[in-house]
């Protein structure tokens, strides 16, 4: 049997070894172009002078290149060219398979991603203003929630009759779901290796949930990300020789958002809303914390400080590779409390949903995300 007949793991075949082999090849793919091709873009970028310079809120010490998103989406593009080669030459299962995507969809979600990708780039180079910057982002989300994928049904888990969206009001929603779900990830891009192992463990759960409820294509987008997180680690966490940048962080967020868009509410039940919500609960926390902080203390939302999750576990002795490790270990947990509010009877869904948030938000509150920092003191976010 060739490699190519022995990988053609469509979902109806059900087997999960083929199928989770399939996957470490796609993550093995975007990790190596991922890394590869990192030395290239931090010789760019000194060129260039695309760099964080030492001084005022950051807190690294030499020059520092922030372009290093270009590398993510070069992992997810590579992988994405073997995935559908695989396809098209050994007759592998994914997108072209895919009975609920059209070329469109596909079209759409890779148009959509791209242009807010461009977005974080040209910020990243020229510093674009907060009006433009937003509506890079929605420009790129709207391409998605009207020709890709988008939130126009909930059924009731309970029972009775489902909440349906007309068209218009279906894109408005998935386009602010999209954008929100780029800047949760930008706003909490505040440590080496923070953001890319997050998105990384956000990434693999919403590759398991799709798996559930036979979404391949999502599950597929989920590997390519993780795999191109993977690669990024090694140069960014702690100390980090090259950040992400915006464009980076708009990237993973975007595209975390797309997945659970592709994989997760395009299930039956209302509680799919909450499961993509819950596995993101912490930069999704840090994020409505922040507003308030701001908000509370009559500053601009786009304001930076030290509030953020990751400054105030710093600021309890911690160094910087203990936080991080700290939230990846509680970002899993989440993860798996996503798993167990899937798993549940739907009499005790909303219950434990509900448990798991207020321990989340208690260990907010017990870190006082939602008091003001000390303005004094430095941060790189």
């Amino acid at each position: 049997m060739s490699l190519g007949t022995s990988l053609n793991i469509g979902l109806d075949m059900g087997s999960n070894f083929e199928l989770y082999l399939h996957y470490a090849i796609i993550i093995a793919i975007a990790a190596a172009a991922s890394a590869a091709v990192m030395p290239l873009i931090k010789k760019l970028a000194y060129h260039f002078d695309i760099v964080a310079h030492p001084g005022g809120r950051r807190i690294h010490k030499v020059p520092t290149p922030e372009i290093g998103g270009m590398g993510i989406l070069f992992g997810i593009v590579v992988a994405g060219v073997a995935q559908f080669s695989f396809e098209h030459f050994l007759g592998w299962s994914g997108f072209l398979t895919d009975a609920r995507l059209t070329p469109l969809n596909i079209s759409a979600i890779a148009g959509g991603t791209l242009i807010v990708y461009v977005t974080g780039l040209v910020d990243d180079i020229v510093d674009l203003s907060p009006g433009f910057k937003l509506a890079g982002q929605i420009a790129g989300a709207a391409v998605v929630a009207v020709w890709g994928v988008s939130i126009d049904f909930l059924a009731n888990p309970f029972g009775g009759p489902g909440l349906g969206f007309d068209p218009v009001l279906s894109a408005v929603i998935t386009t602010f779901y999209l954008v929100a779900f780029a800047n949760i990830i930008n706003l909490i891009d505040g440590m080496d290796g923070l953001a890319a192992g997050i998105s990384a463990i956000a990434a693999i759960s919403l590759m398991f949930l799709a798996t559930d409820v036979n979404q391949l294509s999502a599950a597929l987008i989920a590997t390519m990300l993780v795999g191109a997180c993977l690669g990024f680690l090694p140069y960014n966490f702690n100390p980090a020789s090259i950040f992400m940048g915006d464009q980076g962080a708009l990237l993973l967020g975007f595209l975390l958002g797309v997945i659970s868009l592709m994989g997760v509410m395009k299930t039956t039940a209302a509680i799919a809303l909450a499961v993509p919500l819950l596995i993101m609960a912490i930069p999704i926390l840090d994020t409505l914390s922040a507003i308030v902080r701001r908000i509370r203390g009559k500053r601009s939302i786009q304001s930076a400080d030290k509030g953020h999750v990751h400054h105030r576990l710093a600021q309890t002795g911690l160094t910087v590779r203990q936080t991080v490790l700290i939230v990846y270990l509680w970002s899993g947990l989440l993860a798996v409390g996503a798993y167990a509010v899937r798993a549940a009877p739907t009499t005790m869904r909303g219950l434990t949903l509900v448990a798991l948030l207020v321990v989340t938000a208690l260990i907010a509150w017990m870190l006082g995300l939602f008091k003001s920092p000390d303005s004094g003191k430095r941060g790189r976010k």
